[in-house]
């Protein structure tokens, strides 16, 4: 029997957030498409589940947002009344809103993501990875298992168009590139401050930087990881970025390093940690 619960279900709850209130309601799912068979893979539901909204789920197993929303709230007995239709996060965009043919003449990176996600691990960082290393005129083709609905979003904002090609249930090839005229943007909360050296420690040139502050904190993995890297990737030259965060990112300061930045980190507050990063000079 599932529990009561008078917070009606969403279409931006994620799909992590709705299972956590009963399990049962993994069966609502199941029983508007067999792609959410899926979601019983405890590896795939790691990264499926804690990513997608309900919202961009429906759209992925193609099934209407409205009678899951109907169906998920009447199981937690919560009339269609009550259930207030919340606004759609655009990072859920669909990939057929902007879509067209991927440039056959560029320089295609290809990236196969579907051993990476059939057990469990987080593929963003990756993908993160690989974009910043495209070229202006590089297409980017990642291998993947399901529709990845919340990244085309994310990458409309940063300027890229996208193709999508399904091979089987579990096969799809997307395709992202940048279009002409279009330029990358930041994606995350990233606002320019004009106080810099604020982080505790200073090197040489560190008062002539401006800054760009990205707080992170409240975000689930991998998100404060994403974000980190596409707001570097777009920082102004003889900017620094800081980055405040719950804890010490154990898992961004390797790749800083790999990518030619520096960092300093400052844990001094015992309610927030500051990573300031700057481009590091060449030797």
């Amino acid at each position: 029997m599932i529990a009561h619960s008078r917070t009606p279900v969403v279409p931006t709850d994620r799909v992590s957030e709705v299972l956590t209130r009963d399990e049962a309601l993994l069966e609502v799912f199941v029983r508007h498409a067999p792609h959410f068979e899926k979601l019983r893979n405890v590896a795939l539901r790691r990264i499926m589940a804690r990513l997608v909204t309900v919202e961009q789920a429906a759209r992925m197993a193609d099934v209407p947002v409205d009678a899951l929303l109907r169906d998920l709230n009447a199981a937690l007995h919560i009339e269609s009344s009550e259930a207030v239709r919340a606004p759609v996060d655009d990072a859920g965009a669909s990939s057929t809103e902007n879509a067209s043919r991927h440039p056959a003449s560029l320089r295609q990176v290809e990236l196969d993501l579907r051993e990476d996600m059939r057990v469990g691990r987080e593929p963003f960082s990756r993908i993160m990875a690989a974009i910043a290393t495209l070229g202006p005129a590089d297409v980017l083709l990642l291998r993947t298992i399901f529709e990845p609905v919340p990244l085309f979003g994310l990458m409309a904002k940063r300027g890229f168009r996208n193709e999508v090609e399904r091979h089987s249930a579990d096969d799809w090839s997307v395709w992202f590139w940048r279009g002409e005229g279009d330029v990358a943007a930041p994606a995350g909360s990233v606002a320019p401050d004009d106080t810099a050296g604020e982080s505790g420690h200073h090197d040489g040139d560190e008062a002539e930087r401006q800054t760009v502050w990205l707080d992170v904190r409240g975000l689930e993995p991998p998100q404060p990881l994403v974000r980190t890297l596409a707001a570097l990737e777009s920082l102004p030259d003889g900017h620094q970025l800081i980055q405040i965060n719950a804890r010490v990112p154990q898992f961004l300061l390797p790749m800083l390093s790999e990518r030619g930045y520096a960092c300093e980190v400052d844990s001094s507050d015992v309610d927030q940690v500051r990573v300031r990063i700057w481009r590091a000079p060449a030797h």
